[in-house]
């Protein structure tokens, strides 16, 4: 596996460890915030290693992840 691909995949799992402790910390809207570029790195690794399933789990959480966003801001 390249350096590159196992530093992205250690940045993943901070964003998510952050996620984490952002949500159980009530710091919202920091777990989307956090979650989402941890579930667009997914994507690219499990492009990168053809996994279609981890694939097409996290393009469902990005575009959760996008709404929630939009609506956080829009609705003030």
């Amino acid at each position: 596996m390249s350096r590159h691909l196992q530093e992205l995949k250690w940045f993943a799992f901070a964003l998510g460890l952050a996620s984490t402790l952002a949500l159980v910390l009530e710091m919202h809207p920091w777990p989307m915030l956090l979650s989402l570029p941890f579930c667009l790195i997914w994507i690219y690794v499990a492009w990168l290693n053809t996994e279609p399933q981890l694939k097409y789990i996290n393009i469902v959480f990005s575009g959760l992840y996008v709404w929630g966003i939009l609506r956080y801001f829009l609705s003030g």
